[in-house]
Order: C-alpha cells, then sequence, then structure tokens
C-alpha cells in the first residue's frame, strides 16, 4: 500500500503519539524499523509530490489566468450589453418624447380647427338669423296687408257694386 509523503509524515507523527513514554523522560519507545520505514517512504514519495505541487501551482496560475481573462470578457460584455440598453433607453425616451410632441401639435391643430370651424358656424348662423329676421319682418307686413287688405277688398267690393 502506496502512501503519498503527508499521509507517511501524518503515520509517523501518530506512531510516536501514541508510543509508550519512559518513566521520568519525554521520551519515549518506538519500534526503529518501523520508524524508518514510514520515513523512508516519505523521503521517497516526497519529490513526487512536490513535482505534482509544482504542476498544480503552475495549473493554478494558469487557471486563475484563464478565470481572470474569462472574467474581463464577460465584464466587457456586460459593459456592451449596458451600453446598448442605454441607447435603446435614449432611444426609446427620444421616441416618447417625439410621440408627445407630436400628440401636443396634433391636439393644437385640432383645437385651432375646431375654433375656426365653430367661428364659420357662428357666422354662418348670423347670416341665417338676418335672413330669418327679414323674412318673419317680410311676413309680418304681409300679414298685416292681408288683414288690412280684407277690408279693402270689402271696400273695393262695394265700390264695384255700385
Amino acid at each position: 500500500m502506496t502512501m503519498d509523503s503527508i499521509e507517511k509524515l501524518n503515520t509517523a507523527i501518530t506512531v510516536v503519539e501514541e508510543a509508550r513514554g519512559v518513566p521520568l523522560s519525554a521520551s519515549c519507545v518506538v519500534h526503529r524499523g518501523e520508524m524508518l520505514e514510514i520515513l523512508e517512504g516519505a523521503r521517497d514519495v516526497l519529490p513526487k509530490d512536490l513535482f505534482s505541487a509544482e504542476v498544480i501551482i503552475s495549473d493554478k496560475e494558469k487557471i486563475i489566468e484563464e478565470g481572470r481573462a474569462s472574467a474581463e470578457a464577460m465584464i466587457a460584455t456586460a459593459r456592451e450589453d449596458v451600453a446598448r440598453m442605454v441607447e435603446q433607453t435614449a432611444i426609446v425616451q427620444a421616441a416618447r418624447d417625439e410621440a408627445q410632441r407630436i400628440l401636443d401639435e396634433a391636439r393644437d391643430v385640432a383645437e385651432d380647427e375646431r375654433r375656426e370651424v365653430e367661428a364659420y358656424i357662428d357666422g354662418r348662423l348670423a347670416t341665417l338669423e338676418v335672413i330669418l329676421t327679414k323674412t318673419m319682418d317680410a311676413v309680418a307686413r304681409g300679414r298685416e296687408r292681408l288683414e288690412g287688405a280684407d277690408d279693402k277688398d270689402v271696400l273695393a267690393q262695394l265700390n264695384a257694386d255700385k
């Protein structure tokens, strides 16, 4: 069973921690063969582990750089999107402003035309009123003549009978 260097060093530490202590001393009793086998295994695996660590570190830099480049690309895309949205917002606002201006202008034109039509109608009605007043006066005079004509007709008939 092969272990990497960290596992072998951890095993060595565990062996020392679990070793039987020497009375009245900080020393302990460790099986020399077992400890040497663990430490030699760690020494043999350590260069491979260091090489693997260097590869990981160099890959880490590459991965970080790829991530940075990807983030910068995303930021650039987001900025373009924001600029496009702002531009579209500006275009929409300009269109709304233009639509409002057109509506206001159409309302003004409609109000002017309404006033012109009302003035024309008022003028035509005034003319009609004058004509109707003259017609009413003529009708009234004609009726008066007819009322007076009856008297004259009677007198005219009397004169004719004589």
